[in-house]
């Protein structure tokens, strides 16, 4: 990476690309706190500037829960909260929103900067993460509206487009940063990775992300709160597998959450079969990065399996989406070194 900054800005950028990358991996935390405490909806417009601002007075507060008693989730599953109640889940999302717009000053102001010391040509790429994060405000609310006029919870579909390009921000901001940390240009799409089952792998955790958010906005880890088996058996006993169409209902809980166990199955066997494959190769530099791998996918079954078994208790099901930033993280610096 043709960055060339004197020592005292050299260690700024450093620091601010792991800074932006330490609130982009806050944000899905309260993101997932958000939907984990069902507090998606509590805010029901979208204000830019005047939304900075919290409800100050009781009458501020009135207001809000007024807006919120017009939806569908008060009406049919929320009708007998209190004003109290509804406090607790508008701070959640309020923090979410204002994080979102941190994280966009946080990005911008210090790129406007830089810009002007080594020139537009050489940022481009973080420009063009920035209008990625422009895009991702724009799909937060383009998912919350899916849940403000006939259902009482947000599309799932959105839900999961709205972390998956989370996580891309994040491997974005990552990428960039490994690249000017070893001052190098690697791509990540065209490299000489000779390891073309860890681009499987890579393919497979972000699938596997998608299918998490299915899981989460459908509420899948409420049902078959058993395991290795569902209720006793390999297959949940409300499909009928015979039939393929079943298989690709994405909309259907029983689905989505064998699915999701089934892929975690597959990534874990992947990245044994990825252990054996370097130390054949005895490719040393791996060895570090495979193993800390390795120990976060086992973190992460086990407490993907805590949080079905403890219906979905808050701190362990949180526990779970946070040890799944760590995984990515590692995931990605385990690719880079795997490129020469």
């Amino acid at each position: 990476m043709n960055i060339i900054l004197d020592e005292k800005y050299n260690k700024f950028f450093r620091n601010w690309l792991i800074l932006l990358i330490l609130l982009i991996g806050l944000m899905i935390i309260v993101g997932g706190l958000t939907r984990l405490t069902d507090s998606g909806l509590s805010i029901t417009k979208w204000q830019l500037f005047s939304g900075i601002i919290p409800p100050i007075s009781q009458q501020d507060w009135i207001y809000y829960f007024d807006l919120y008693k017009a939806i569908p989730e008060f009406k049919l599953q929320n009708y007998s909260m209190t004003i109290n109640e509804f406090k607790v889940i508008f701070w959640w999302e309020w923090i979410h929103r204002i994080l979102g717009r941190i994280i966009g000053l946080a990005l911008i102001l210090p790129l406007i900067f830089f810009s002007f010391k080594i020139g537009f040509k050489k940022l481009k790429n973080l420009y063009t993460i920035f209008l990625l994060v422009c895009f991702q405000g724009f799909i937060g609310w383009y998912m919350v509206a899916s849940g403000l006029v006939d259902r009482v919870d947000v599309s799932h579909f959105r839900l999961s487009a709205h972390l998956f390009i989370a996580f891309i921000i994040l491997t974005s901001l990552t990428w960039y940063y490994l690249n000017f940390k070893t001052n190098s240009n690697k791509n990540f799409f065209i490299n000489n990775s000779k390891f073309n089952s860890i681009k499987v792998y890579l393919f497979l955790i972000f699938l596997q992300i998608i299918l998490g958010a299915f899981v989460s906005g459908l509420d899948a880890g409420k049902i078959y709160q058993t395991w290795p088996l569902m209720n006793g058996s390999y297959f949940p006993n409300d499909i009928n597998f015979k039939d393929y169409r079943e298989f690709l209902n994405f909309n259907d809980r029983s689905v989505v959450q064998f699915i999701h166990r089934n892929v975690a199955y597959l990534i874990f066997f992947l990245l044994i079969y990825i252990g054996f494959d370097i130390r054949k190769s005895n490719k040393k530099n791996l060895y570090k990065p495979y193993f800390y791998l390795l120990v976060f996918i086992f973190i992460q079954i086990i407490l993907g399996v805590l949080a079905l078994i403890t219906d979905l208790h808050i701190a362990v099901a949180s526990l779970h989406q946070i040890s799944s930033i760590f995984l990515i993280l590692l995931s990605l610096n385990f690719y880079y070194k795997s490129i020469n």
